[in-house]
């Protein structure tokens, strides 16, 4: 192994001082599709169903690879027909050379769509720098894990590194899963296998269309000891907020919101605006309760972004002048010269924003 390591890397290096690194890395690729002089990439090398319209990957990585801690996100960027589509995913640690990729469809989601269904082994996937705040640094004796839909795969992630930590031998975690239907729940026999394995780990998975009750204030009760643990939630907008509000109390809390475009978008709010592109020497109208930045991509648009849940901070900006309102949680932002997340929140008033 080492002295392939070593060959390659003289490769490299006389590839680079041959020709620029696009050009390099073409060549290198015709060899073998993981080598190249700077891109981060991973080869999907096997493939399988964990529940409903969901799939895990696992990706081999190569070196140029940033894991992430766990429960951090990682951009994802796959080439669907000629066209390159970039989203955000939490990554489980499998080993040293590859990392778990749990996907859910998503309705008239084109990326997940086309990895649930399309994806196979040996496609090449490019892999972004981690970020995001929920991860392994638990300062309490308990942790509450909660998880709704597609949430689960970052409390899987934080879960597999307690594990291999031997932190669950000192922290108490309780994971609350909630789903539509039996079918929907993924990694249900991992769960119970870590369960079975360490006496500190419970769970519990809802599902609500068979009469289980949605997150509620009987489930923040079943927690006696607020003031000593650390909450992690991850779900649809709405529950994020509703998390929010039922675990106030607690040592730390920590949110995060995916599905904007289902969930946080009011549609009850009516008429249009102007928002004026410096940058662009552009206005445009655009309407009131959707997405700045959905507005703009449909007219033609298109602005830096990354994960679309106001994590990544791609596509945020400066803005000059106008009223906002944040879909996540509703906060409404009046003052001027403030950074905008323009990927969840909407305008309230003519704006003008750096872009």
């Amino acid at each position: 192994m080492q002295a392939i390591e070593k060959r390659n890397s003289l490769f490299n290096s006389l590839a680079q001082s041959v020709m620029n690194s696009h050009d390099a890395n073409f060549w290198l690729q015709k060899i073998n599709p993981l080598w190249s002089v700077n891109q981060p990439l991973a080869r999907i090398v096997k493939k399988q169903n964990v529940a409903k319209d969901t799939v895990s990957l696992i990706l081999q990585c190569n070196r140029h690879v940033v894991r992430g801690v766990a429960g951090q996100h990682h951009p994802v960027t796959v080439e669907i027909a000629g066209r390159h589509y970039e989203r955000t995913y939490s990554l489980m640690q499998v080993d040293t050379d590859h990392l778990c990729l749990t996907v859910k469809k998503v309705a008239q989601g084109l990326v997940s769509s086309w990895l649930v269904e399309h994806s196979q082994t040996g496609d090449i996937l490019r892999l972004g720098q981690p970020y995001g705040e929920m991860q392994q640094t638990i300062s309490t004796s308990n942790l509450a894990l909660l998880a709704a839909g597609s949430g689960i795969t970052p409390m899987l992630s934080l879960i597999e590194a307690l594990c291999q930590s031997k932190q669950l031998d000192t922290t108490s975690v309780k994971l609350m899963y909630w789903v539509k239907t039996q079918a929907d729940a993924a990694y249900a026999e991992y769960l119970k296998e870590v369960a079975d394995n360490f006496s500190n780990f419970s769970y519990q998975i809802f599902y609500t269309r068979e009469q289980d009750p949605r997150l509620n204030q009987s489930h923040a009760d079943q927690f006696a000891a607020l003031a000593d643990t650390t909450v992690y939630a991850c779900g649809p907008s709405g529950f994020a907020t509703l998390a929010e509000s039922l675990f106030k109390q607690a040592a730390v809390l920590h949110t995060e919101a995916f599905s904007l475009s289902q969930f946080a978008e009011d549609h009850t709010e009516t008429g249009f605006v102007n928002v004026t592109l410096t940058h662009s020497n552009k206005t445009l109208v655009i309407p009131k309760g959707q997405s700045i930045l959905a507005s703009l991509e449909q007219q033609g648009i298109k602005p830096n972004h990354g994960c679309r849940m106001g994590i990544c901070n791609k596509c945020a900006c400066n803005k000059a002048q106008g009223a906002t309102k944040n879909l996540l949680n509703g906060a409404a932002n009046h003052e001027p010269a403030q950074l905008l997340k323009i990927c969840v929140n909407s305008a309230q008033s003519d704006l003008v924003i750096d872009l």
